[in-house]
């Protein structure tokens, strides 16, 4: 009653997790990674303690298809699980047990691996794999997303949709540089658990994501008259102080340049 991909980007050092299920709050039981070691996803009738064993293995020096071997051979439940896993290196491996229900399978390629049980058919599995293999260049965060969606509109589970979740980390990239923990978003109970998680992740981005540098405009002249009139209207006296507040912190630094996504926030709430 489930599907998912794990992945890595080995440009941007990120590994990932995303899953979709007719079950309430899939996102506590599927997803597990760790930056610089690798992720894993448990599902069908999944034993939870996949996820922390798998990343053990796997931070010791084994390889993905090495870890499934290992974690499915010592349980007697495995004819009843299904896995997916990525290694540190990109490598990838799966593993779905002959009592898994119909449609159940799984495909993998380099640096993903998808896998799902009660679905329509292959083509749910299918368009996670191609639409992962397509999306090169984009955030990893974005790639898994679409792949749900393009699972779903190729048929998804064949119970319907309730839950889904997203987790991404990359080493020191999380909140105030102090996490590994890149993206972690969960949709427990909608009808439309996946578009609900394309809306969180945008509001994610929009208070935590990072504009470069070099786009951030210089608070000089005119520019920064109309942010001090604004925060002035607003009841504050720096950025700073605002920022705080609206939860933006993470996009401010300093008072010489200000990024235009803090920008367009403040003049959004300022008349």
């Amino acid at each position: 009653m489930t599907y998912s991909i794990v992945a890595h980007d080995p440009e941007r050092r990120q590994w990932g997790v995303a899953v979709q299920s007719k079950f309430l709050a899939v996102g506590s039981v599927v997803p597990w990674a760790e930056p610089d070691v690798g992720a894993v996803a448990t599902q069908a009738y999944s034993n939870p303690r996949y996820g922390p064993q798998g990343l053990a293995l796997l931070k010791e020096g084994l390889t993905a298809e090495e870890v499934v071997d290992r974690l499915v051979s010592a349980d007697d439940g495995r004819d009843d699980r299904q896995l997916g896993i990525v290694d540190a290196k990109g490598g990838s491996a799966s593993w779905t047990g002959g009592g898994c229900l119909d449609w159940a399978g799984h495909r993998t390629g380099p640096g993903y691996a998808a896998q799902g049980n009660i679905l329509v058919g292959a083509e749910t599995v299918d368009a996670l794999a191609e639409t992962f293999e397509s999306g090169g260049g984009k955030p990893l965060a974005v790639r898994l997303i679409d792949c749900l969606a393009a699972a779903q509109a190729a048929g998804g589970d064949r119970r319907g949709q309730q839950s889904a979740a997203l987790l991404v980390v990359e080493r020191d990239a999380g909140y105030a540089g102090l996490s590994d923990v890149l993206v972690d978003l969960r949709v427990d109970d909608h009808e439309r658990p996946i578009d609900e998680l394309r809306r969180l992740y945008r509001m994610h981005d929009l208070l935590f994501g990072k504009t470069p540098r070099g786009e951030w405009l210089p608070l000089a002249g005119d520019l920064a008259g109309e942010v001090a009139g604004r925060l002035a209207r607003l009841g504050y006296d720096s950025l700073e102080s605002w920022a705080s507040v609206a939860n933006l912190e993470e996009r401010v630094a300093g008072n010489e340049s200000i990024d235009p996504v803090v920008l367009e926030a403040l003049r959004e709430e300022t008349p």
